[in-house]
């Protein structure tokens, strides 16, 4: 796991060496070990090292091949590298790096090589000869690349922190971006919170020659796999996903240093834990986070599977005392704003002061095994397609009858949806603050948010899918790849902790995905899932009452985080895209403890001006 950057100079105007200097250093948490760069005439090259495999010297980066032709920036871990390395006999390794494999393997196939890969990466090939750049990023989209283009220059980093580091994008706030996390708690794709810097989307390489660049997807979650697999019988669908979890689990475990997990004691988490304890060689390290507040503490249930799989836990008892100094610091190291993830940092904090750099973790059980409510909720909605249509006057009827609460708004905008689709659906599942309350709070007219641009892009081969599955599939082009597991990369490599995510292991999901949903209809939470471990976990943990890993925000806002809440609240009310009589008198209704007011739209203002301030972002 790394940090990489990149610049392309269509114009010799720039520095190269300064200014990739530059963009590494704005992002040295991701890589404390070593650096490296490449610098000639027209391109630069540079990288931030968190050494996991081959800890030696000669596999820093970057790496040129045997031949010298093709240099290579890699962030990210090749799960199979060893399997891949056997295909290429013919090839005079130096290093027993994953990075040197996946090089290797470029220079035989060219970018015929990704199907091969199993992992999580993004990385940079510069071809010597043919002098052209190539830059990939892995399936799910579990590591980033952003970058930016004008007429003069090509630049790419691992964060935003890094194209900014480069002094010359300007930083300015993307509009349509801001309207986009106000909604969704986080920035999709293609666009980002800066104004001209994008995001690559998962699945996709660019190609850069000359001044031109193109970008082509090489993998989709909508394209359906070829999968030989006779789904009718239960269980042998149930032992086939067992094997594809532990197989998950067992690739994540390739490291030459320690490895922990995170563990909240439920049923994702006790999971990846107790197939870690199945397949593994020594004793799990595990870590969670206890509460003062009995409602948001999930300690007792963590204790239960580490007692159980014989686990060396470490258990962090957050105060609100501690908490807000921790709160700064989760939020100086956010790169992009997001309203989730502080909770990622402060567990990945404590693995890593325990001496640890990789740490497994539970999510995406939910999005794959219809662990949320609205996996249940969009299929009886379904029930009622036929109808949905001809039904105008009675979903005209059924809008009047609502009131104006939050879930009432969310009703509506279902009622008024043009058809059943989950690419109209799953918005109003996802959406934070709905419209009409974003017209009251900012003054911007809201322009369609790039979830719900993106969701109606998706090809018509999703319609294929079960629908279980097609709420999967929008979660990931959702909340799961632009707020799960940007929060988890950011906020872990923050600290330098590497996090790995078996539930996101594109085999376990492509048979998953292709599961009828009459064996993943969940009657119990994650039934299919639960199933297929055949007793791994206890009744305890399958059948409590789901909490998520949450902090109690609405109780510290109101107390202790209140003064840290008003302060921004009252910056950002100051500002010219907000009404900020109406934010200030929204707050205040929270504080008089209105029930239609949720924390989290709130908050997600106060993260918004601290990011602001904190990046000096017009």
């Amino acid at each position: 796991m790394c940090g990489i950057a990149g610049i392309v100079a269509f114009k010799r105007s720039i520095d190269l060496p300064v200014t990739i200097r530059q963009m590494t250093d704005a992002m040295a948490h991701r890589g404390p070990d070593a650096d490296g760069f490449f610098t000639n005439d027209t391109i630069a090259l540079g990288h931030r090292r968190l050494s996991i495999i081959d800890l030696s010297s000669s596999a820093n980066q970057p790496i040129a091949d045997h031949t010298g032709r093709y240099l290579i920036i890699f962030n990210g871990e090749i799960y199979n590298y060893r399997d891949v390395k056997k295909l290429l006999p013919e090839y005079p390794f130096s290093t027993n790096s994953d990075t040197e494999v996946l090089l290797a393997a470029y220079s035989k196939w060219g970018e015929a090589c990704l199907p091969y890969l199993k992992g999580m990466f993004a990385f940079v090939i510069w071809d010597t000869v043919e002098q052209v750049m190539f830059i990939a990023r892995d399936r799910m989209g579990v590591k980033p690349v952003y970058y930016f283009v004008n007429d003069n220059v090509f630049l790419f980093a691992s964060e935003l922190r890094g194209v900014l580091g480069s002094g010359i994008v300007p930083a300015k706030a993307n509009k349509s971006a801001i309207i986009e996390f106000l909604s969704y708690q986080s920035v999709g794709f293609p666009e980002s919170a800066i104004q001209g810097i994008l995001q690559l989307g998962a699945g996709s390489t660019i190609t850069i020659r000359g001044n031109k660049y193109s970008i082509k997807k090489y993998w989709d979650i909508t394209s359906t796999p070829t999968i030989d697999f006779d789904f009718g019988d239960r269980l042998r669908v149930q032992q086939q996903v067992r094997q594809l979890l532990c197989n998950a689990v067992e690739r994540r475990l390739v490291s030459d240093v320690p490895l922990g997990a995170f563990l909240s004691g439920g049923i994702d988490s006790s999971a990846v834990v107790g197939l870690m304890a199945e397949v593994g060689t020594g004793r799990p390290n595990t870590f969670t986070v206890g509460f003062q507040e009995k409602e948001f503490d999930e300690s007792g249930y963590a204790n239960i599977i580490s007692r159980k799989f014989n686990t060396n836990h470490n258990q962090i008892l957050l105060k609100p005392a501690v908490f807000l100094d921790e709160l700064t610091n989760a939020l100086n190291s956010m790169d992009t704003p997001s309203g989730d993830g502080v909770n990622t940092y402060v567990v990945s904090k404590a693995i890593k002061q325990s001496g640890l750099t990789v740490a497994l973790s539970g999510i995406g059980g939910d999005e794959l095994f219809a662990g949320y409510p609205f996996f249940k909720q969009y299929l009886q909605f379904k029930k009622y397609a036929s109808v949905w249509g001809p039904a105008k006057l009675l979903r005209l009827g059924a809008r009047l009858a609502l009131g104006g609460s939050n879930k009432s708004q969310r009703m509506k905008a279902l009622l008024n949806a043009p058809d059943t689709t989950i690419r109209y659906f799953y918005p109003e599942f996802r959406r934070i603050i709905a419209p009409q309350l974003l017209s009251s709070l900012t003054k911007w007219n809201n322009s369609r948010p790039m979830l719900e641009e993106q969701l109606v892009k998706l090809p018509a081969t999703l319609e294929k899918y079960p629908l279980l599955s097609q709420v999967s599939i929008a979660e990931y082009t959702g909340y799961t790849q632009f707020t799960l597991l940007k929060d988890t990369d950011q906020f872990s490599m923050a600290v330098s902790l590497e996090a790995r995510e078996p539930f996101f292991d594109h085999d376990l999901i492509e048979f998953v995905l292709a599961i009828p949903d009459h064996y993943k209809y969940p009657h119990y939470p994650k039934q299919l899932l639960v199933e297929s471990l055949n007793g791994l976990l206890p009744d305890e943990i399958v059948h409590r009452k789901k909490q998520g890993f949450l902090f109690p925000w609405s109780v510290w806002m109101k107390n202790e985080l209140r003064s840290f809440c008003e302060t921004h609240l009252q910056r950002i009310a100051q500002r010219d895209f907000i009404n900020g009589k109406n934010l200030l008198t929204y707050w205040q209704r929270f504080l008089n403890n209105d029930t239609s007011v949720r924390w989290m739209e709130i908050w997600l203002f106060v993260i918004l001006e601290y990011w602001l301030e904190k990046n000096g972002i017009e």
